[in-house]
């Protein structure tokens, strides 16, 4: 969840997709007349609550990005493949030095604010500034940005200069590789305007505190000045928030005038609104995979995110129970992971829409950054082994819970609520890991709860099963730095290991394209090895959308996991 993975499970963000689908009728529109507007169903139970580009890391997920990127363009846009696609970017050219240590990036002169301004090299180190300080670590800090330690953020930036109005300068301290750089680094810069946003231009406290203020405020006039293909409108919380077509936005304009993003409550009211039309783009939830011929005038189009699925753990020493020590152990990580039977989930509860993970990058959608050496499993279903493994490390098991030290390991696991399969999902880890002596305890909430309290205090929550998992926006280059690095903002349960720092240090170094990807890979086997988190099967998206709304599935981004209203059109 980019971020993340709500996946828009991406998401997540732990970055969940904001899951595509959509309904049987036209929302707006007559006999003769084609219709403007399309309702998309938002991921179960939540909400956007953070509107501003650069995203606290509580509000770290895929909901949120959607809502700000119909407003905001990137600095750098990665198109399907995930390769720079610099018709869709502020910038229209970045020039490297051969080390990696400087880029000059031109911003294409076309992009202007919806007031009429050109979007500057201001408007960029403006954005950066925000950035920069919300990564800090000073006291006072009223939030942290959740990007922080991807990319380099803000540690390896030396300096971001303007050498003109449409030229920015960004000097890094070390050598460093140029694709992941602009992939992780520049790829994380959501322009704002700087005339609107710097309202405290010498307390920067003061700013991010009156940025918090507003975060969740869309209808705040700062909100007005875009350059994004869509204008926020309106908005009933917990119900729906609207768009309506940017007129100003000189990029590419289509026929969809008015988007509306609408809060559901369960699975089952998202079915009944796919089903009657009242949503156009949403969701098949699996629970209901046998009633999907009802949807007669729906397309369905399952896909894979850019992502993959986990649960976190909470590692830190002061964690509930005074589990944390145990977590922090990789052999007690690997006792968990082969408790749970992911081609069990992907058959039994996901109807076979789905593919066995056991690392941080996917096979599924394929990309060059997938190592195919580590498709065996380490450490495949199987309790008896982990109960083995456990017994050999002094675990005993005592009244059924295996014991050591008088640490037992019974625990809540907390889940997002509002989805039969998730639920489903921690029922049969709950089955299984019994048969290794292990004890959990069900406890569901909302996923915006969740997200919170697993970033929150580590004494108040041992584990953390979001449903939907992590999708790398913006870390598209996938070398782990914003999860797995110690310290970094999005690493929640507390996750440390000077093995896995050096190889995610070692894959930010230059080298040649052999070199680079020999780096990356062996980040990915190290991750298979010690399990950071509980690697879960990596379950594509039940897309549904109305079958007279075009575009929808041919446009979908499953790097930036990201819907694009303005290049969908409907059809008699």
């Amino acid at each position: 969840m980019k971020r993340h993975h709500l996946a828009l499970v991406g998401t997540a963000c732990l970055i969940a997709p904001l899951a595509a689908a959509c309904g049987n009728s036209t929302p707006t529109g007559t006999q003769t007349s084609l219709p403007t507007t399309a309702v998309v169903a938002l991921p179960l139970q939540t909400s956007p609550d953070w509107f501003f580009p650069v995203l606290a890391s509580s509000g770290y997920y895929d909901t949120n990005t959607q809502m700000y990127s119909l407003m905001y363009l990137p600095l750098v846009f990665f198109n399907s493949q995930d390769a720079v696609d610099y018709s869709q970017s502020l910038a229209q050219k970045i020039d490297t030095n051969s080390n990696g240590t400087v880029y000059t990036i031109h911003l294409n002169p076309k992009w202007k604010w919806s007031n009429g301004h050109p979007v500057t090299a201001q408007d960029v180190l403006f954005t950066w500034n925000i950035m920069k300080a919300a990564s800090g670590s000073a006291s006072n800090l009223p939030w942290q940005y959740g990007g922080a330690g991807a990319g380099g953020v803000p540690a390896d930036f030396k300096s971001v200069t303007a050498l003109n109005s449409h030229t920015v300068q960004v000097t890094l301290t070390t050598p460093s590789n140029q694709t992941w750089f602009i992939h992780n680094g520049l790829g994380q810069l959501v322009v704002v305007p700087e005339s609107v946003w710097n309202k405290y231009p010498h307390n920067m406290i003061q700013e991010l505190t009156w940025i918090k203020s507003i975060a969740n405020a869309p209808n705040n006039k700062a909100y007005a000045v875009i350059d994004g293909p869509y204008a926020f409108k309106s908005w009933t919380p917990n119900q729906q928030w609207s768009f309506v077509a940017n007129p100003k936005f000189d990029g590419h304009k289509g026929t969809i005038k008015k988007i509306i993003f609408q809060y559901q409550t369960s699975a089952a009211s998202e079915f009944t609104a796919l089903k009657n039309g009242t949503v156009q783009v949403g969701y098949l939830p699996a629970a209901m995979w046998d009633s999907r011929q009802s949807l007669t005038l729906d397309k369905f189009w399952p896909g894979y995110l850019w992502g993959f699925n986990m649960m976190r753990l909470d590692e830190n020493p002061t964690a509930q129970n005074g589990l944390g020590p145990a977590f922090a152990q990789a052999y007690v990580r690997q006792a968990l992971e082969m408790g749970i039977n992911q081609q069990q989930i992907i058959n039994g509860i996901y109807h076979g829409n789905g593919v066995i993970e056991d690392g941080p990058v996917p096979s599924q959608p394929h990309t060059v950054y997938y190592d195919p050496s580590i498709a065996n499993p380490p450490y495949p279903y199987n309790p008896a082994a982990g109960k083995k493994l456990l017994e050999a490390h002094g675990w005993t098991e005592v009244n059924g819970v295996m014991t050591k030290n008088g640490v037992k390991l019974q625990f809540p696991l907390i889940y997002a609520s509002g989805d039969q399969s998730i639920a489903d999902t921690v029922q049969l880890i709950q089955q299984d890991w019994a048969k290794e002596g292990i004890k959990i305890t069900l406890q569901s909430m909302p996923f915006s709860s969740l997200v919170t309290t697993d970033h929150g205090n580590p004494a108040h929550w041992d584990a953390a099963y979001w449903g939907a998992g992590w999708t790398y926006q913006p870390d598209f280059y996938p070398t782990g730095g914003e999860l797995f690095k110690t310290g970094a903002a999005a690493d929640a349960g507390g996750y440390s290991s000077p093995t896995m720092d050096q190889l995610i240090q070692k894959s930010y170094l230059p080298g040649t394209v052999s070199q680079n990807m020999q780096a990356l890979f062996q980040y990915e086997a190290y991750a298979v090895k010690d399990v950071p988190y509980l690697w879960f099967p990596w379950i594509a998206n039940l897309n549904e959308s109305a079958s007279n709304l075009k575009g929808v599935a041919s446009t979908f981004n499953p790097i930036e996991d990201l819907y694009m209203p303005n290049y969908w059109h409907y059809t008699k």
